[in-house]
Order: structure tokens, then C-alpha cells, then sequence
């Protein structure tokens, strides 16, 4: 499996996801698997110092930049949990582009009723609306926690 939190090994999975307790759910849930990558890409170079401190596998890798600009250089995704503005409020085409067929975008915090923010609730309604309508993707609103939408990208 490849997963940002964002990476990849051959033959194997590969995901993306930013610095914190994301990326400590996505390890917890991986055991011991050995055949998967996991990128987590963070903009904030001490959060990223302080993450890095802790003991991880050695199929975590940490990349630092924006994760929509970092994703896309990386290549091609198995799953991409999209838990910050950048790759979710803006640039959520490069999310879904960085995708494989098959892929998951995960998307987090999506309960309008939690924020207070108007223009947060706005931006994460386009987002919502980006996503339901994106003929590549097939989508469900799971109903906990803090919102989520999980997809599966059906085309290339």
C-alpha cells in the first residue's frame, strides 16, 4: 500500500497524510505490515523536528512542503488522507490526480456544524461539492467523528 500521509515501495502500497496524530493512525493501523511506504508531508518545520523525534518504521519517510505540491512530485498514491488546507481546501485536484486508480482520498473535519468560521464552512462545503461531484471518484459521508469523506477513484 502506498499512502501520503504520501510514499510508495514497489510492489507494495503507498500513502500521504501531514505531521500528527493522522500519521500515528495510519502506523498503529499498518501493524507490521513491511510491504507499504507512508509519506507524511508537513509545511511547519519544528512540528516536523518534533514528529520526526519519535520512533517510527523504517517505511515512514517525512517530506516537507505543501502535501498537494509534495504528492504530485512523489507520484501516484494507494491512499491519500487529505487532512490540511493545502490538497483539501485548495488544490484538491492534485489530491485526486495523485491517485491511482483503485485510490482512497480520505477528507476529515467535514461536519459544517462543528466550525464556527463562516468562511471555513464555506470552503469546506466547496470541498464537499468538489468531491461528491468529481465523476472520477465514488463517494460516501460517514457520519462520526469530525466528518469524513472516503472515496474510491474509479477512473485514471
Amino acid at each position: 500500500m502506498r499512502t501520503p500521509v504520501a510514499g510508495g515501495a514497489h510492489g507494495g502500497d503507498r500513502g500521504a497524510e501531514s505531521c500528527g496524530v493522522g500519521l500515528a493512525w495510519l502506523v498503529h493501523g499498518l501493524g507490521a505490515r513491511r510491504d507499504v511506504e507512508v509519506v507524511t508531508v508537513e509545511l511547519d518545520e519544528q512540528v516536523q523536528r518534533t514528529a520526526r523525534s519519535a520512533p517510527w518504521p523504517p517505511w515512514v519517510r517525512f517530506q516537507s512542503g505543501d502535501g498537494a505540491d509534495v504528492a504530485g512530485r512523489l507520484g501516484q498514491f494507494d491512499l491519500i488522507f487529505a487532512d490540511a488546507p493545502g490538497g483539501k481546501i485548495v488544490k484538491l485536484g492534485r489530491t485526486v490526480a495523485a491517485l491511482r486508480r483503485g485510490g482512497l482520498p480520505v477528507v476529515d473535519d467535514m461536519d459544517l456544524t462543528r466550525h464556527d468560521d463562516e468562511q471555513l464552512r464555506s470552503a469546506l462545503a466547496a470541498v464537499r461539492h468538489r468531491l461528491l461531484g468529481n465523476a472520477d471518484l465514488v463517494c460516501a459521508e460517514l457520519g462520526f467523528s469530525s466528518g469524513v469523506i472516503v472515496a474510491v477513484k474509479h477512473r485514471p
